[in-house]
């Protein structure tokens, strides 16, 4: 009985390592609401308990000219010649809750701003995504891509 007992107790506790390594259900590669652009979203390289998110694909990924489309509105003129593909969109979202992230910020390359932002995962599996400004915020609901 004892050894019954022990089974469980190591399943139980091998259960809860498990978890504590698993992945949060915000990370992956989503498709933006427009569909033009793909961002991986992922802890961040130097703050493993913050979350950011990189474009990793864009449908129209190169200028007129086959360039790659450049960071061009960035207010940091040295910035602007950094290509959008590769480009930290999200960053430093703290945990706030199952599937929730909140103080962020999120950079839009078509305008050049960056606001503050949330992330949730919804229910059906998508990804809520909000850029707000004072209390005023815009959402997009963003899908899982591969």
């Amino acid at each position: 009985m004892k050894l019954v007992h022990l089974a469980a107790a190591v399943a139980a506790f091998t259960a809860l390592g498990s978890a504590a390594h698993a992945a949060d259900p915000v990370e992956g590669t989503w498709l933006v609401q427009a569909g033009t652009a793909k961002v991986r979203v992922a802890p961040c390289g130097g703050d493993k308990a913050k979350m950011c998110g990189v474009v990793v694909w864009m449908k129209a990924p190169n200028d007129k000219a086959g360039q790659p489309q450049k960071d061009v509105n960035n207010p940091d003129a040295a910035a602007r010649t950094r290509p959008i593909v590769g480009l930290t969109m999200i960053r430093d979202f703290k945990p706030a809750g199952a599937g929730k992230w909140a103080g962020g910020k999120i950079y839009d390359p078509s305008s050049g701003k960056t606001y503050g932002s949330k992330m949730s995962l919804n229910a059906d599996g998508t990804l809520k995504v909000e850029g707000c400004i004072a209390v005023v915020c815009q959402a997009q609901t963003w899908k899982r891509s591969s």
